[in-house]
């Protein structure tokens, strides 16, 4: 390199040495940071071009949104310049390389990424973060904090005391070790088996008491032993935690710590879709000698590249879903190639919507839709009956099918339960029952051998005991309301639907819905979702090409197939069994065996949700609550609920409670809106430093494919050292510390069993790996990396520190794995190739198993509150609170608020990225229909605050914060329906560097830019029952982002002149 060049060559070193922190190292400067970023970024080297060389890239995955893509992040003096996606992978290439392809030659080609992904450089070099562990110095939400050493904190919150005595607060506050008091794996084992007992009602909690006295001060409550140990009052919540990191969470949570209470975030995201998959798919199977519903995968998709004809709804292929990258390509390739006609149904003009037919439905119609969409089908007899009446797996075989329903099995209409073939004097206990030409028939759903070809449409009674068949239950609920009711409620013309309908059953086998979060963030969010499914299951497009399919799936990186090195799960000597009820009372058995219904009854004081998991939005709330039991330290990790929960404003004040919440730690990549309330918070690495699970992918990629994050960049954090081990500091490392602390298993010495250790991240992250590699059987093995590839991975590597990367440490955690290993790291995953996705007339890696018409856990489930039974096939249901009472809005409230997700904005994560997003759009809107504005007097431009019945405006953050306004400017558009404002999510902010903080007693001082635009989460309802948390679906445990209806205020006219409106709309249109 000449003269001139090098002395424009950005070193490490000097460009973090610019950006030091302020206040002591505790984040980066902004103006250095940003200054010495452009130079790294303007650096020109003669020659070869230096990203294209595979000694400079390094793949991994992506975590702006939870696509999860896969990248190729490009290095140049040690610095991330550029990030592209990752060609071996089919996500960022359509085809994708060949996975033998040497990456010398890899390198050659860029695979696709968007927006977020692209922008994961500002992320990461974000000025804001976190690098040595902030201490409260100040009230929760003061911002005022204290840098100190990651040896103290680690200290402090293992052994509690009066942590903050420096600032006036003389409390005791609890720590791990006060927390943790149940630690014998064996004493904890026997408990959970006796807990098990008393809800089965085989053991009184008087014997329970008598037999286990020497243990009662573990339990958090002698006289409620289910609700389990005081070990259960240590809470991890978790953001953007699974599936990323939730192996080795779960592992310190579950095994190491013993407590039940470790959520991920999903019922702010899309769960009602996740568990109606999770029950539409779940099949009948034997374990341990006992039979029980087993739940399937909680995802399918249509088959784009070959489908006729795709329904979206309320989502897209160009923005949001699972998500543009791998999405566009194959749907826009269809369409323009003039194979695929697509529908989308939302009530914005969608970038989506304007590629095909826009169906704007009511913002509350979609449930109303899909039930009239089955009623028309039922009634014109477009479905496939051949496939409905396949009631087990030999007559699917039979038919040609791969998959079978459970449409002709009948059902108790009495107990919501099936008729078991012992009750009707045909078979087992274990059997189903269907009629066949009249007689009752046993059904054993996984038989190969007998095929049984049921009576679809059957009301009847057998034994005594009044039956109706799946299908019988679905046309009588279809048929609850009429066309033009449903029309009504969904806001369509009949005709609209009816010919949307119509072509939707004129493909055959050719045609698919997809949909995600749009129409099912509601209370009635399952049944809706479950509606959407069965639509599909009616025209029996299951595993054909191009209809509705699985995806190509991943390989095992847990461990639990043969031949495979590392079964993780089971590597954990000394392991707690966690028992007990869960704060949220989720997954907990039903609340009618709990020692709470013994004592309340109905209604219960707060729901249960035993169908489901991660309910976020709840979690705060019980915990102030104390409900069913108090808890004593939370642990937040990368998420931010009282931004990201509608009403989430109200769970300010519950984390500012000491008392409710004695110890709040977190970890964060910078100071969130939540985690400013924290007690302390520990910095973590972005996705670009650090590792992660094997994951998988959604149904888009139709073969198999299994990526995985890994260090490509160097870490912001300060490096630590941990039991004689240099480490950055990271949710792991904190993880590794106090388990060593505390002396518990799972971590350390002998973590894994003799010899096998756990004292660093990559011990954990690289096994999982290696089962990757080992493949799913014998046979199935990863290549070996050559001495060129090996090289190739030492280089590319060059600019980690020790800390980081050290080969031999590496290899020490898989072994003699580790060239296999090497070879999978220099690709970013395994990647099955390009002709994986197709056998014949069907996907190569079908679902060849059962649906599911009716769903029997759900059907003979009952209501907590209302103590009610719930139905085991959609049911219309309008939005309502917990108790049943339905939820209205006085008539000033008269615009029905929506939200959505730009292709360059995030949940929370993205209002960093102001080169590459935020300088495109720097704030967000209030979108509102010309008709609408015309009618409220208001000009595109103006200033408007949003209000609801629960919400006027602005809500308090603490001491010494200004309030937060939601407030936002008019832009008037056509391509929304009328009645209805659009403001899409990713906006708002309040922290992450929108304000000034203050870190030994140094001002850091904040970005107004950051905090620009407005997020409307707090205007969304409140549930009517509870009174302190969001509307929630009570099967699913969603939150309801959907049914709120708002009024805008103007407080200020447009500055400048407004832009043209038109008064268009579709004929035929009313604001309903």
């Amino acid at each position: 390199m000449n003269q001139e060049h090098e002395t424009q060559k950005v070193s490490r070193r000097f460009f973090l040495n610019a950006c030091t922190a302020l206040a002591g190292g505790v984040t980066l400067g902004v103006l250095g940071c940003q200054r010495h970023e452009q130079q790294a970024l303007n650096v020109t080297t003669p020659g070869p071009y230096p990203l294209a060389d595979a000694e400079n890239v390094i793949q991994t995955t992506c975590l702006q949104c939870n696509t999860q893509c896969t990248l190729k992040v490009k290095l140049q003096d040690g610095l991330v310049v550029k990030i592209d996606g990752n060609p071996y992978s089919p996500i960022a290439l359509y085809p994708h390389l060949p996975y033998e392809t040497p990456p010398k030659e890899a390198v050659a080609v860029d695979g696709a990424i968007c927006p977020k992904g692209q922008c994961g450089v500002q992320t990461l070099y974000d000025p804001y973060r976190l690098r040595k562990v902030l201490k409260r110095a100040g009230p929760r939400g003061s911002n005022k904090w204290q840098a100190i050493s990651f040896e103290q904190a680690t200290h402090e919150i293992t052994e509690g005391g009066q942590l903050f005595a420096g600032i006036g607060e003389n409390r005791v506050a609890p720590g791990f070790k006060d927390v943790i008091r149940l630690r014998d794996a064996k004493q904890a084992k026997d408990l959970a088996v006796d807990v098990e007992a008393i809800r089965k009602g085989e053991m009184t909690v008087e014997a329970f008491k008598e037999k286990n006295s020497a243990f009662l001060d573990a339990l958090i409550d002698p006289d409620h032993p289910d609700f389990g140990p005081k070990n259960n009052q240590f809470v991890l919540q978790g953001g953007r935690i699974a599936p990323d990191r939730e192996a080795i969470t779960k592992r310190f949570t579950f095994g190491t710590l013993g407590s039940v209470n470790w959520f991920g975030h999903t019922t702010i995201c899309e769960q009602a879709h996740h568990v109606a998959f999770m029950y539409s798919l779940a099949q009948w199977e034997q374990k341990d000698g006992k039979f029980s519903w087993a739940k399937g995968p909680n995802h399918m998709k249509p088959d784009y590249t070959r489908a006729e004809f795709v329904i979206f709804w309320g989502t897209g292929f160009n923005e949001a879903n699972f998500g543009p990258t791998p999405m566009s390509p194959r749907v826009s390739q269809a369409i323009v190639d003039g194979k695929l006609k697509i529908a989308v149904i939302d009530p914005r003009l969608s970038k989506s919507a304007a590629k095909g037919w826009w169906i704007p439905v009511h913002p509350s119609g979609n449930f109303a839709l899909a039930l009239a969409m089955t009623q028309w089908i039922i009634g014109n007899k477009r479905y496939d009956e051949k496939f409905l009446r396949s009631t087990n797996k030999a007559a699917a075989n039979a038919a040609g099918e791969k998959s079978w329903t459970n449409a002709t099995w009948l059902v108790n209409t009495k107990t919501g339960k099936f008729l078991r073939a012992a009750d009707a004097g045909v078979g087992t206990a274990n059997q189903f029952v269907a009629l066949v030409e009249g007689t009752p028939v046993a059904v054993d759903p996984s038989d190969t051998k007998v095929p049984v070809v049921g009576d679809l449409d059957v009301s009847t009674t057998i034994e005594g005991i009044d039956v109706s068949s799946s299908f019988r239950l679905l046309k009588e609920a279809a048929a609850a309301k009429s066309l033009a009711e449903y029309s009504e409620i969904a806001g369509l013309e009949l005709a609209q639907i009816e010919a949307l309908a119509n072509e939707f059953t004129s493909h055959g086998k050719k045609a698919a819905i997809d949909f995600y979060r749009g129409p099912i963030k509601t209370t009635c969010g399952f049944y809706t979702a479950q509606a959407i499914i069965i639509l599909n299951f009616l025209i029996g497009n299951v595993d054909h090409v191009g209809g509705f399919m699985k995806g190509g799936g991943a390989w095992d990186g847990m461990g639990g197939k043969p031949g495979q090195p590392f079964p993780v799960a089971k590597l954990h000597p000394n392991a707690l069994t966690p028992f007990g009820i869960k704060l949220t009372r989720e997954s907990s058995g039903p609340y009618e065996t709990s020692t709470i219904f013994k004592r309340d009854g109905y209604p219960a004081k707060r729901p249960w949700f035993p169908f489901t998991d991660d309910v976020y939005q709840e979690i705060i709330p019980a915990a102030t609550a104390g409900y069913p039991y108090p808890i004593k330290i939370l642990w937040l990790h990368y998420g931010t609920p009282v931004l990201s929960s509608p009403a989430g404003h109200l769970q300010i004040k519950m984390i500012q409670d000491t008392e409710k919440i004695p110890l709040f730690i977190a970890t964060d990549i910078v100071i969130g809106e939540t985690s400013m309330y924290a007690d302390y918070i520990f910095p973590d690495l972005s996705y670009l430093e650090r590792w992660s699970n094997p994951l998988g992918t959604s149904p888009v990629v139709l073969s198999q494919i299994s990526k995985f994050r890994q260090p490509a960049a160097s870490p912001i954090c300060e490096i630590v050292t941990i039991d004689g081990e240099d480490m950055p500091i990271s949710i792991e490392a904190t993880m590794i510390a106090l388990a060593k602390k505390l002396g518990m298993s799972g971590f350390g010495k002998d973590a894994f069993g003799p010899g096998q250790n756990l004292n660093r991240p990559e011990d954990f992250h690289l096994k999982m790996i290696a089962n990757l590699a080992a493949g799913d059987k014998p046979g199935n093995e990863a290549p070996e990396a050559d001495d060129a590839e090996m090289d190739i991975l030492r280089k590319s590597r060059r600019h980690l520190p020790k800390a980081v990367f050290d080969e031999r440490k590496w290899q020490d955690a898989v072994g003699p794995n580790w060239r296999r290993v090497a070879y999978l790291l220099n690709r970013g995953g395994r990647f099955e190739a390009a002709s994986g996705a197709y056998e014949g007339d069907f996907a190569k890696h079908p679902w060849a198993n059962q649906l599911n018409i009716y769903i029997e856990p759900v059907g003979s489930g009952i209501h907590s509150v209302q103590g009610k039974r719930f139905s085991g096939v959609p049911t219309y249901q309008a939005l309502e609170s917990f108790d049943g009472k339905p939820v209205s809005s006085r008539d000033e409230f008269d615009l029905e608020l929506i939200t959505y997700k730009d292709i360059y904005g995030g949940q929370s994560r993205t209002v960093g990225n102001f080169a590459g997003q935020m300088a495109i759009m720097p704030e967000n809107f209030v979108y509102l229909n010309a008709i609408d504005a015309k009618r409220l007097g208001l000009s595109d431009g103006d200033t408007v605050r949003v209000e609801s019945a629960s919400f006027n405006g602005s809500f308090e953050l603490g001491p010494g914060q200004a309030p937060s306004k939601v407030e936002g400017k008019i832009r008037i558009i056509e391509g929304l329906r009328p009645g209805v404002v659009s403001v899409s999510y990713h906006y708002g902010h309040w922290a992450y560097g929108s304000r000034d903080v203050e870190i030994d007693g140094q001002r850091i001082p904040g970005e107004p830019a950051r905090g620009k635009g407005l997020l409307t989460n707090a205007a969304i309802a409140v549930d009517g029952y509870l009174k302190d948390v969001c509307l929630t679906d009570p099967i699913a445990g969603d939150s309801a982002f959907t049914g709120t209806r708002v009024k805008l205020v103007k407080i200020a006219s447009a500055s400048g002149p407004p832009a043209p409106i038109a008064g268009w709309v579709p004929a035929g249109w009313a604001v309903r």
